[in-house]
């Protein structure tokens, strides 16, 4: 069993709740038990996982929104 790790990443381009759903979509497609927090106002995403942060910042982008470690 793989722990679980928290990774906060800065993500540009959310404006929306759309752009909240589809984020956190994008990482429970990869993770279904990960626990997704997206604060729309300075673009935070934190995410609760067992996945490693690039795999997480692959999943966010496939969504098509830039992210990286804040």
């Amino acid at each position: 069993m793989q722990t679980t790790s928290v990774h906060t990443f800065r993500v540009e381009g959310m404006t929306c709740d759309h752009c909240i759903k589809a984020v956190t979509d994008a990482v429970l497609a990869r993770d279904a038990a990960a626990d997704v927090r997206v604060k729309i106002q300075g673009g935070e995403v934190t995410v609760g996982s067992r996945l490693a942060s690039d795999e997480l910042i692959i999943a966010i982008a496939e969504a098509g929104y830039s992210a990286g470690l804040a």
